[in-house]
């Protein structure tokens, strides 16, 4: 089992940022695993944001390009979200996810850390 603990989340401004943050715990995945962010905003479906691949490799939606970037940090075993110039159509629960053999089927999730962003 992978355990997904997010943080980070919280109010902040309209333009401003955040760095949400996802621990992992449990067992060892494969090296061509992949981490991804998702949100879900109210009355939406679940829509995916970024994705990094351990071995190499991130991808994004084209929405939230050059404004999120996602990182990891192999020793904390954390990927991180930096959220710049955000904005109130950002405010949505955030959620990280596993995909432990990098087929693209996430099948661990983290409780999901809610952002809110005001005008």
């Amino acid at each position: 089992q992978v355990q997904l603990v997010e943080s980070g989340g919280g109010l902040v401004q309209a333009g401003g940022s955040l760095r949400l943050s996802c621990e992992a715990s449990g067992r060892t995945l494969s090296t061509n695993r992949m981490v991804g962010w998702f949100r879900q905003a109210p009355g939406k479906e679940r829509e995916f944001l970024a994705a990094i691949r351990w071995s190499a490799g991130t991808y994004y939606r084209d929405s939230v390009k050059g404004r999120f970037t996602i990182s990891r940090n192999n020793a904390k075993n954390t990927v991180y979200l930096q959220m710049n110039g955000l904005k109130p159509e950002d405010t949505a629960v955030y959620y990280c996810a596993a995909d432990s053999a990098g087929t693209g089927a996430y099948e661990y999730w983290g409780q999901g850390t809610q952002v809110t962003v005001s005008s």
